[in-house]
């Protein structure tokens, strides 16, 4: 996902059962509690130099039942900022992934929901992507790399804005293509043959840059802690129709 002038930037990975078999279990997370079973915590790196936050465990929170990732300010002249990353232990393929979140507003700041596997888990760079630059809540961004390469890009206008409201963001990544919702409106799709491969990790992001201003603006400390707040997340396995409320699925089926 993170990329300018159309190259990909390196993705922070924990690197041990992306190499396994991809899952197959659906799942619904609330975040009522935090499973440590599935999710890992960023912590302690930065992803490059474009980077101006370090990825840190204390950025990372529950909150009213909501997974919190934070981005603020530290006493700590070596780590300026710290912000909040979560990722999945294992790697998932072909199915439905969707999350509901609601970002903040701040120039130079990535709020992103996104699956990758890449170089460190000796596999080629796949990614599909759903990216919110909060300069500018009222737009969201898809797109996909396959072998390092981007593809698929298209952004769309968002009302009411991310900040102002949580959306429900949905892909559904089949054999023969990807599919991107929101709140249940199909937005948009891939065209063509090249298409990722492998399976994925799941992560939730949400970082900052002072070098990156073309594409995500320049940074300006707000004075205060800017958050991407996460309702819920899910996986739904191919062949599974409508498992809860709220997802694309039950609207698709009903439409049928």
């Amino acid at each position: 996902m993170w990329k300018t002038a159309g190259h990909a930037l390196a993705v922070s990975v924990l690197v041990g059962s992306a190499g396994q078999a991809a899952s197959q279990d659906s799942f619904f997370d609330r975040f009522d509690r935090f499973d440590k079973s599935r999710w890992y915590i960023s912590d302690g790196w930065t992803n490059g130099d474009h980077q101006n936050c370090w990825w840190a465990r204390n950025a990372v929170d529950l909150r009213d039942g909501k997974l919190i990732l934070s981005l603020r300010a530290t006493q700590d002249d070596e780590r300026p900022y710290v912000c909040g990353e979560v990722q999945t232990k294992e790697t998932y393929k072909y199915g439905t992934y969707e999350a509901r979140f609601r970002t903040d507003r701040a120039s130079g700041v990535n709020a992103a929901f996104f699956t990758y596997i890449g170089p460190a888990h000796k596999k080629p760079h796949d990614e599909i992507d759903v990216e919110v630059l909060t300069r500018d809540p009222g737009r969201v961004s898809f797109n996909t790399f396959v072998s390092g390469k981007m593809h698929n890009g298209k952004t769309v206008p968002l009302t009411p804005p991310t900040d102002e409201a949580f959306h429900t963001y949905s892909m559904i990544w089949e054999p023969d293509g990807i599919r991107w919702y929101i709140d249940g409106e199909f937005l948009h799709e891939t065209e063509g043959d090249i298409l990722p491969q492998n399976a994925q990790k799941i992560f939730l992001s949400h970082w900052s840059t002072d070098t990156l201003t073309d594409w995500m603006g320049p940074f300006d400390d707000p004075g205060r802690t800017l958050e991407m707040e996460i309702d819920w997340i899910a996986w739904t396995a191919p062949g599974e129709d409508c498992q809860f409320d709220g997802s694309v699925l039950c609207g698709l089926a009903a439409a049928q």
